[in-house]
């Protein structure tokens, strides 16, 4: 995670004249709408092929960030958005020519679904309400990405962002749903508090500072 810096931003690393009294906020977005229907119904198989489409789809068009994200992306230091294709052109649109990274840390934690029976469908926001419950309290992955794992994810991701912002520059994280809530615990857990929030939902802000 190098965190390309804004123009004018010291670049990751460099040493500053001056050490900031405090450090800048890490801001937790979520990415814009993507361009994936949830009007189907589907079985389990059915919702796997629908999860690898939207982890590959990018935004639907003609949307435009709030300007409570613009303003936090314009102020913010650093820009670092997940490699799925939904963040990393909400990020395009929030930078507007800035230079931003992308970093697969910061993907979404994985929704393998139960295997249910053929015949049951379900709509796609159902499917991912099982699936991540099934992945969070029973800590079936199907061999994908263990709960652990994603915790340890989180928790590097935290470290990694805490120390970009340490210079004071405001760092503005570009992902998932999920996943920023993971990284918010455990910003929590290093002593950062949530001081504004949106919730969860697209173009969603959340906003830690150092207590």
């Amino acid at each position: 995670m190098d965190g390309s810096p804004a123009p004018g931003g010291a670049a990751p690393g460099a040493s500053a004249p001056d050490t900031p009294e405090r450090p800048g906020a890490v801001i937790l977005a979520r990415h814009g709408e993507p361009g994936l229907s949830r009007a189907v119904r589907l079985n389990a198989a059915g919702y796997r092929r629908w999860w690898a489409d939207y982890e590959a789809v990018g935004l639907l068009p003609d949307q435009a960030p709030p300007a409570r994200l613009k303003i936090a992306s314009d102020k913010a230091g650093f820009i670092v958005a997940s490699t799925r294709p939904r963040s990393v052109e909400t990020a395009r649109l929030l930078a507007r020519g800035r230079a931003f990274a992308e970093d697969p840390m910061l993907v979404e934690a994985p929704l393998p679904p139960p295997s249910l029976p053929r015949w049951i469908k379900l709509s796609p926001r159902l499917w991912g309400l099982l699936a991540r419950t099934r992945w969070w309290l029973l800590d079936r992955h199907d061999g994908e990405e263990s709960r652990a794992q994603a915790h340890a994810r989180a928790d590097e991701a935290a470290r990694q962002l805490t120390a970009l912002a340490a210079g004071g520059q405001d760092v503005l994280v570009v992902a998932h749903g999920f996943f920023n809530l993971m990284i918010g615990r455990a910003l929590r857990r290093r002593g950062w508090r949530r001081v504004d929030g949106q919730g969860h939902h697209y173009w969603s802000v959340r906003r830690y500072e150092l207590r």
